[in-house]
């Protein structure tokens, strides 16, 4: 994590032009960036550098205006640097430094509204630490994740590539030469020439097929009943499901750990959480949730009519209901969820590695004893 040198403090910073916008150089810092395609808000590496570095200076005993002229300060990429000089314009004019975050529109209003109730209560600094804790675990959480499944889907990628060539380029060869030496070909060999002619027919409506499929999902992604039905079914898919359930558990479980840590009141907190979570299954039942509680039902009684939760999760929130301890729970089970993720995840793509090996290896080497079953067929009638 960059810091911040203190000696610069109102000196004036020469900015130098820089390849990298980020300040970091190499092939690291573009395996590690955090990408988010198409999203407005400022992305969860810069959002836990930021709260970090708040939190020391504040907790250093400098005040938020010069906090934010010494982080604005060691800013390199200009745009952010403008985003940053916009809200200390905004704290210096009076307004308070979480809705300076929100007039910006980077922030969600999971950030804006825990901010709020630190300055309220005079814990900002522990809510700027338990933000970039937040988000410190979210990072590490996707890039384990993503370095766990990077080999697999690139051995089945490049093997899948493989395997479209042979069928696209060699055997159709092979098949006009067997074409004129005629005779019955054995039928392996009948079937993989079938598999590669279909292929070649079809190769046009294929590539047409997958780009309207793909624009389909573009457009209708968003839409609630396309993320019903597509929930659904990734729920229903063996390891990927329970893997991904427990992702979004997790990080559940975090920010209201989080918000409640933050003493928002429990409707705010589960109403804020409904806004950020983008999962369906939690989402849509989150509003249910919160409409029972209005009508008087306990947290863990309107959960436990849902699937998504599991029932132990569901015990554990009904002591932390009873022992008034919720923050202390979910913060338990979001690690143990966190832990869980993580070691699926390990074992997902150790087990992965071999399968997609040998199930490819059975393809390549079928389509090559395909090809030579022939030949081996013309050796013997000519001896």
């Amino acid at each position: 994590m960059p810091s911040i040198d203190l000696s610069r403090y109102e000196k004036k910073k020469v900015v130098k032009p820089s390849k990298n916008t980020d300040g970091e150089g190499g092939l690291l810092a573009l395996l590690n960036r955090d990408i988010s395609f198409g999203s407005k808000e400022l992305n969860d590496k810069k959002k836990e550098h930021l709260y970090l570095e708040l939190s020391s200076l504040l907790e250093a005993g400098i005040n938020l205006k010069s906090s934010f002229e010494l982080i604005t300060a060691d800013q390199e990429n200009q745009k952010d640097k403008q985003l940053y000089q916009t809200m200390q314009d905004a704290v210096i004019g009076g307004t308070t430094f979480s809705q300076a975050l929100q007039q910006t529109g980077k922030f969600s209003l999971y950030e804006v509204y825990s901010l709020q109730i630190g300055e309220e209560t005079g814990k900002l600094i522990e809510v700027l630490q338990d933000l970039a804790k937040f988000y410190e675990n979210k990072i590490k959480q996707r890039r384990k994740i993503t370095s766990a499944l990077t080999y697999p889907c690139v051995v089945l990628t490049s093997s899948l590539g493989a395997v479209f060539f042979m069928l696209k380029f060699v055997v159709p060869m092979f098949g006009d030469v067997f074409k004129r030496f005629g005779g019955q070909l054995p039928w392996l060999t009948e079937k993989i020439i079938g598999v590669s002619q279909a292929m070649e027919n079809n190769f046009w409506r294929f590539v047409l097929f997958t780009i309207l499929t793909i624009s389909f999902i573009l457009f209708t992604r968003k839409t609630e009943k396309f993320r019903k039905i597509f929930s659904g079914l990734v729920l229903r898919t063996p390891l990927i499901g329970n893997l991904v359930q427990k992702i979004y558990l997790a990080r559940f479980c975090n920010s209201m750990r989080l918000l409640i840590n933050a003493k928002l009141p429990l409707l705010r907190a589960i109403a804020l959480i409904r806004q950020m979570i983008r999962y369906y299954p939690i989402e849509s039942s989150l509003q249910k949730v919160e409409d029972d509680i209005m009508k008087g039902k306990s947290l863990h009684e309107s959960m436990q009519q849902f699937k998504v939760y599991p029932s132990k999760m569901i015990q554990l929130v009904k002591v932390g209901e009873e022992t008034n301890q919720l923050d202390y729970f979910f913060g338990k089970i979001s690690e143990q969820y966190i832990s869980e993720v993580e070691y699926k995840t390990t074992t997902l793509s150790s087990v992965m590695e071999p399968l997609i090996i040998i199930f490819l290896g059975f393809i390549v080497g079928a389509i090559l004893i395909a090809m030579y079953l022939p030949l081996f067929q013309m050796s013997n009638s000519f001896q």
